[in-house]
């Protein structure tokens, strides 16, 4: 249905300090209008807010920042018209099943990435079109939602708690299926220690796109405004080339920031080099030895003038992240996104990388889980599982393809892994063939000669599936710290498993059905939805519920 035209009329505002000439636009409409009343309670409310504002830094608030975010905000999900299957994502190799006996080792390092969700949500939801494979990882899809993991032992120095659970496999039930799950330390946001934040913004001419540089400004706001006194932003933007907007500022001078925010605009190319190298320049010259530093790259591309070479600025980042300063890739639109260079880089900044569909996932990054995004509590954080061949014939890790480690990396302090944020949970799931099976999946090994024992011995580890060792390094250390924990072969009926285990072996089981993963089995997108409908627990965010009717759309639309 068409929508009424809308006429926009000029109002003063008041504060209780001064008297201000700022206007502030409200549209007039039709009294039929079906907004109208959402729009009265919303200027009540802000107008409110404006004449009781307080002082208080991260609490401040004024009219004109609620206007500017409320603004477009029915336009939140209108997608960049530009052709999204030209994005540019790395070739996934999906894991085939490994013999035990002949591999029991398997390593990995931890990954907190969520973007891949919010590109396969936006491919479903705005697009109306499933997204290619190569641009679903796993690990990300499971790992977008947080968990109800049992956090670490205050009176423990361990930052990071560990869980094990093991079912039958939904989609095979011949196999098994472990859960590997980590819950990092939480942190009281207004106790953490100050955060030296240099925002590094894309302005070239490709960020006009409403879901681009505007649902950007709005998504810096939202960060504005969960910032305290003690802390401080820089802004930098770069196109054709780099410029200093904004000087490193305490963030109570939230006017100041949000102007610098607002006059952003986009033009020329983009010269991505140059701005990263400025940004660093400007997070050293104003590091907090005992706080956070972060660059935070908000981009929709590819830096295609200047300093292109990836592995140029892979280097360039990795001595910046050994030196303290982290690196945080905030994604934006499509058509234009070099999505593997801007993983492969926030993986070797010591940080994250989020895509940003809408303003309510800029509100989840940058407001509900803005401790996790900024503060890092325990980093190269890597996992190995020694199988045990006489309970494991075969076995396949779900995701992370492109987080594999040696062997031998996992005890190298000097390899580089993954980060987790206050607050963090981390999921990995593990398909589990077991011995004895009789299957065709590991019909291609032949048997060895010379690893079962002859005589028959008592066995120490009977009863047990795997081990799992944890390695990391506190912040601001160069040494790791390991743990070792014990996965013994006592399975539960994957109906009676927790809801969370159900919820994110859906997402999984969603995941390998975009890549087109063989399952053994058929474990159809309408058993998928079914199980996570069963699972929704308390979504409190809806974001279960989300991602329900996701795997409803995805059912439609493979039906064409």
């Amino acid at each position: 249905m068409k929508r009424p035209a809308m006429k926009w009329l000029a109002v003063q505002r008041l504060t209780t300090n001064h008297l201000t000439t700022n206007r502030l636009a409200i549209p007039c409409l039709p009294i039929s209008h079906p907004s109208l009343s959402k729009l009265v309670a919303f200027t009540f409310s802000i107008l409110v807010a404006g004449c009781g504002q307080q002082q208080r830094g991260y609490v401040h608030s004024t009219i004109d920042d609620a206007m500017y975010l409320h603004e477009s905000a029915e336009d939140d999900h209108a997608p960049d018209l530009r052709d999204s299957d030209s994005d540019r994502h790395d070739v996934i190799d999906t894991h085939p099943f490994i013999s035990a006996a002949h591999q029991p080792l398997s390593t990995f390092s931890i990954d907190v990435d969520t973007a891949s969700y919010s590109k396969v949500r936006q491919h479903l939801r705005d697009y109306r079109r499933l997204p290619r494979p190569d641009a679903v990882r796993i690990e990300e899809l499971v790992n977008y939602f947080d968990y109800q993991y049992a956090l670490p032992d205050p009176e423990s120095s361990e930052p990071i708690a560990t869980r094990f659970a093991v079912t039958n496999c939904p989609w095979n039930d011949d196999h098994q299926l472990v859960r590997i799950a980590l819950k990092g330390r939480d942190i009281d946001w207004r106790q953490r220690d100050p955060a030296n934040l240099v925002l590094l913004i894309d302005t070239s001419g490709s960020m006009e796109a409403s879901n681009k540089l505007p649902l950007l400004q709005r998504s810096l706001l939202l960060l504005l405004s969960q910032l305290s006194p003690q802390d401080r932003i820089a802004i930098v933007a770069y196109a054709g080339s780099a410029g200093l907007v904004l000087n490193s500022t305490a963030a109570n001078e939230r006017d100041e920031i949000s102007r610098a925010i607002r006059s952003l605009r986009p033009y020329g190319s983009t010269n991505g080099g140059d701005g990263l190298r400025l940004a660093y320049q400007i997070a050293r010259d104003h590091f907090q030895s005992n706080g956070v530093n972060r660059v935070l790259l908000c981009t929709d591309g590819d830096f295609n003038v200047g300093q292109r070479s990836n592995d140029e600025l892979v280097r360039m980042i990795e001595r910046e992240s050994a030196s303290g300063i982290d690196l945080t890739v905030l994604g934006f639109g499509m058509g234009n996104l070099n999505d593997s260079m801007l993983e492969q880089i926030s993986n070797r900044g010591n940080g994250n990388y989020a895509f940003i569909d809408s303003a309510s996932e800029a509100r989840k990054v940058l407001v509900q889980q803005v401790t996790s995004t900024l503060v890092t509590i325990a980093k190269d954080v890597k996992i190995q599982v020694e199988l045990n061949p006489k309970a494991v014939a075969g076995y396949r890790l779900l995701g992370y393809e492109n987080r594999l480690l040696s062997n031998e990396d996992f005890n190298d302090d000097s390899v580089d892994a993954g980060e987790i944020g206050a607050g963090h949970t981390v999921t990995a799931f593990y398909e589990i063939i077991p011995a004895g099976l009789t299957t065709d999946i590991l019909r291609d090994i032949d048997p060895l000669k010379y690893s079962a024992a002859k005589t028959p011995v008592a066995d120490p580890n009977a009863g047990e599936l795997m081990t799992v060792k944890l390695r990391y390094k506190l912040p601001g250390e160069s040494n790791s710290r390991w743990s070792e924990h014990v996965v013994v072969n006592d399975s539960t009926r994957f109906d009676l498993a927790d809801a969370d285990f159900r919820f994110a072996a859906a997402v999984a089981g969603f995941g390998m059905s975009l890549r087109q993963v063989d399952q053994g089995k058929p474990w159809k997108l309408a058993d998928i939805q079914q199980v996570a409908q069963s699972a929704l627990g308390n979504d409190s965010t809806g974001l279960r519920s989300e991602f329900v009717n996701l795997v409803q759309t995805a059912a439609q639309l493979s039906e064409r």
